[in-house]
């Protein structure tokens, strides 16, 4: 895929976005459209940057690491993928926004880690809207009390929630559970919402998604295995 390739895909996210705004009666500049580049190669990110994509979602650390030291920070690096209590000190250094904090231990260690480094990292509280067992987050009813332990932590800034919701057949069956957390985050008073993926974005848009996490429509088809991101 060239880098005119990749232009005309984000013109068309973009447009799609701006489109979905105006069904919704919002502006396009409230919603940030993260270029998710877990498994692309640094080639392609460099046309994706020099595209114009905003920011860039990662699925792992590991892999982002190795990511950013070969780029460095021509924009910021969003963590959209499950994150272990030990991988957060160098999430801490890497990673400008954080959208799977969903654990008491895990905003704790985070928050240690950032302070350590002179840092307040934005996060977000991830939720399991459709409270499937297999998947993380915490669960809607558990988010007020999770927001009320975290609320003390200095090195973390909590800005939102994020989700995944249920696969589902249509997409239009993912909108109450965007709307759901819409909710949500309106009663916890909080800004941000960092939902829909390529399949979704539109209809999450239309509910209020402030963030978008696109991968495949930007990049194209990924190789190996489907993954949940």
């Amino acid at each position: 895929m060239t880098t005119q390739d990749i232009r005309g895909n984000l013109e068309r996210v973009q447009a799609a976005i701006a489109a979905a705004c105006r069904r919704s009666g919002r502006s396009p500049d409230d919603v940030l459209l993260i270029a998710v580049s877990k498994t692309v190669e640094v080639e392609r990110i460099r046309d994706a940057i020099a595209a114009g994509v905003a920011c860039l979602g990662e699925n792992r650390v590991q892999e982002a690491r190795e990511k950013i030291d070969t780029l460095g920070r021509p924009v910021p690096w969003h963590l959209i993928g499950p994150l272990q209590t030990n991988k957060a000190r160098d999430a801490a250094r890497l990673f400008d926004w954080i959208h799977s904090v969903d654990r008491l231990e895990l905003a704790t260690e985070l928050s240690r880690r950032a302070r350590a480094l002179g840092r307040r990292v934005d996060v977000l509280l991830e939720v399991n809207v459709g409270e499937e067992p297999q998947k993380a987050g915490a669960r809607p009813q558990e988010i007020k009390s999770l927001l009320d332990a975290v609320a003390g932590l200095d090195g973390i800034r909590v800005r939102g929630l994020m989700a995944i919701p249920p696969v589902v057949a249509e997409v239009e069956q993912s909108r109450p559970q965007f709307r759901r957390l819409r909710e949500l985050r309106d009663a916890a008073g909080l800004e941000h919402l960092s939902m829909g993926m390529s399949a979704d974005f539109e209809v999450a848009v239309e509910e209020g998604a402030t963030m978008v996490r696109v991968g495949t429509a930007i990049f194209g088809p990924r190789a190996g295995p489907p993954r949940n991101r």
